[in-house]
């Protein structure tokens, strides 16, 4: 496997670093996430038009660039860079996929190509918290586990003489606000053959009610959405595997993840570097001292070793749960290593240092915790055992009590060894 960037990639990366090192300073940033939809329709549009971000991923027959993930990684690590707030993560790293892989030939032909030119924006709606368990990241993306069971919670649908109508109510969709299109989970067959299946929803549908939502981060914009009896359209023909797709989908978005948050690390190390150059105390510079010194060295250890692995899953997305849980220790570690460097200054909520740390925060608790995502890397790996194929069925003659009581043994077990 070659692993160095080509020459595109590394003008790519060119080129998107001046455009953002324009256009996205933190001012501009705050500016940005106070707007209606939460980011910069005109900077989205440009990115769509100058280097066909949106669509990097999507073949070129449905109107993209046709790049591979790590080419969509690789841009994001610069988008991270400037905790970038736009559609990209929702819309061409979570929904892109998932029409590619489950939508009929007229669904992808339809809309493949306004979400490659930037002009559709797109949304996947998972109910509850947990958008890292449905993405297979923390947990085997057992439907029942995480979109709650039948009459449990979740989002409907029920099918009629006029299609399909979906009831329900997901509190946290990033982008659920304003993006044009939702993918949403829900929920078919009744209670005792329920089966999770995703439906699009159009911005217009009458019925939906959105709202954006307030957040730590507020660069990651998230909304709820609420569906009374909501007209919307099959995903694909229905038999396609829905969790199979989210699974592989997860996958691609951990390198992606991974890489975006090592941009964000690596800029919070450079702005803490810079600072404690020109900070003085006792006459000297406080980044002369030693202990400041060391401090720094160890942060950049802790970057460059996510930055080696997030790229090592940009080829091999196999390794995505372990590399963004790299990343994500290193940007926390970093962000608040730069609040305690930056000193007084630092601990102001206002302060740019706190706009990695927010991101921080926010993406651990959107996609992790990092030890549930080493926990379940190790286990399907067969770490410290058999590894366990996703969706494994419980052996008929076992106990169910049993069954659940050494399950949560085995799964505390390794969680506490992996971390």
């Amino acid at each position: 496997m070659d692993a160095a960037f080509t020459a595109e990639q590394h003008e790519m990366r060119r080129t998107l670093r001046e455009i953002l090192g324009k256009r996205c300073g933190p001012d501009e940033v705050r500016a940005a996430v106070r707007t209606t939809a939460g980011h910069d329709r005109e900077l989205w549009r440009q990115l769509a038009r100058q280097l066909g971000l949106p669509g990097i991923a999507i073949t070129e027959e449905y109107g993209g660039v046709g790049c591979a993930p790590a080419d969509l990684a690789l841009a994001c690590e610069e988008t991270g860079r400037v905790l970038l707030p736009s559609p990209l993560l929702a819309t061409a790293v979570l929904a892109a996929p998932l029409i590619t892989a489950l939508g009929t030939e007229a669904q992808r032909a339809a809309l493949l190509p306004p979400l490659a030119a930037g002009g559709l924006t797109a949304a996947l709606a998972v109910p509850g918290p947990a958008l890292a368990t449905a993405l297979a990241l923390t947990g085997d993306n057992v439907p029942g586990e995480w979109a709650g069971g039948g009459r449990a919670g979740g989002v409907q649908a029920t099918a009629g003489e006029d299609g399909w109508r979906l009831y329900g109510e997901v509190p946290q969709v990033l982008d659920g606000h304003s993006a044009g299109l939702l993918l949403v989970a829900a929920h078919t067959g009744g209670f005792a053959r329920s089966r999770t299946l995703l439906f699009l929803v159009r911005e217009d549908a009458p019925g939906l009610v959105r709202a954006r939502q307030s957040t730590l981060d507020e660069t990651r914009a998230q909304g709820r959405i609420q569906l009374r009896h909501v007209p919307a359209e099959l995903l694909g023909d229905g038999q396609g595997d829905v969790p199979a797709a989210l699974a592989a989908t997860g996958r691609t978005a951990a390198g992606v993840l991974a890489a975006e948050a090592v941009g964000a690390a690596d800029q919070a190390l450079a702005r803490t570097v810079d600072h404690v150059r020109q900070r003085e105390q006792f006459g000297r510079a406080i980044g002369s001292f030693q202990a400041v010194k060391h401090r720094l060295a160890d942060l950049y250890v802790q970057v460059q070793a996510a930055r080696s692995a997030a790229y090592y899953a940009a080829w091999d997305p196999e390794q995505g749960g372990l590399a963004l849980a790299q990343a994500l220790e290193a940007l926390r570690i970093t962000s608040g290593e730069a609040i305690q460097l930056h000193g007084g200054i630092g601990f102001t909520w206002e302060h740019d240092a706190h706009l990695y740390f927010k991101r921080a925060a926010a993406d651990e608790l959107l996609f992790g915790p990092v030890h549930r995502l080493r926990a379940h890397a190790a286990r399907r790996a067969g770490l410290f055992g058999p590894s366990v194929p996703a969706n494994t069925p419980v052996p008929a003659n076992t106990s169910p009590t049993a069954s659940t009581s050494t399950s949560a043994t085995t799964t505390t077990t390794t969680e506490r060894m992996a971390v």
